[in-house]
């Protein structure tokens, strides 16, 4: 049975439930109330364009709930998505930062809450508060290791099972908190459509489709509409090599 997912609109930095656990929102008390005074909070609906690829950089998002899908598109149309971000990351750091067009198009996955700040005033709160350098540089070094996985899970994988089977023990590290599962099921939330997971994996729709429709007949995955469930976690660890 699918969880049903509550949205929750977190309107003040200062009292939000989750910013100690997250990697730019634990900040000190005074950079806190200052980014709360520059911010503006919006809610986008699954589908939103926060900014485009190649864009003059408008300012960063903060994400506070839901994620984003980051993704970049060759010249002949062919897409493949980057990275999947998570609440707390802040996206268009690095062109915001540097003055540089957007390196990616950000579009939500859900219903997602974003707080918005202008580069001119992002730039001057970094000015203001030096100790917010450590935390930049954290994000953008979180950027960089997901880019180095997404290269090396690319590029050593043997095949589109292995891919997609290191896509969703991935996954699996954050399972739906649901009490009523089975013994060795994890329970995953995956929005991502078959196209999408196509683009994370550099491969076709078609063969994503066939690896998954594989995996249901082995007995080890079994999808449910958004939530889906590992049935034999160690069977698809066989797949993963180092």
């Amino acid at each position: 049975m699918a969880t049903k997912q509550v949205f929750q609109i977190i309107e003040n930095c200062l009292t939000c439930p989750h910013r100690e656990k997250r990697m730019f929102c634990n900040l000190p008390a005074g950079a806190l109330r200052a980014l709360q005074s520059l911010k503006a909070t919006a809610v986008y609906p699954k589908g939103a364009m926060l900014c485009l690829e190649g864009q003059q950089p408008r300012g960063v998002f903060i994400l506070c709930t839901g994620r984003a899908k980051l993704s970049t598109t060759s010249a002949e149309g062919k897409s493949i998505i980057l990275r999947i971000a998570e609440p707390g990351e802040v996206l268009g750091l690095t062109a915001a930062v540097s003055n540089t067009p957007y390196e990616a198009t950000v579009e939500t996955l859900e219903p997602t809450q974003a707080n918005f700040i202008p580069q001119t005033e992002f730039i001057r709160f970094l000015q203001g508060h030096v100790e917010i350098g450590m935390k930049v540089a954290q994000q953008l070094t979180h950027n960089c290791q997901c880019a180095y996985d997404e290269i090396r899970s690319l590029g050593l994988s043997n095949s589109v099972p292995e891919k997609l089977a290191k896509l969703i023990l991935g996954w699996a590290e954050n399972p739906l908190p649901i009490a009523n599962k089975r013994p060795g099921e994890i329970p995953i939330r995956v929005t991502l459509t078959q196209e999408e997971i196509a683009q994370l994996a550099g491969t076709s729709r078609e063969t994503v489709s066939r690896t998954l429709n594989h995996f249901k007949r082995k007995g080890w995955l079994r999808v449910n509409g958004a939530t889906w469930w590992i049935m034999n976690r160690s069977e698809m660890e066989k797949l993963v090599t180092t």
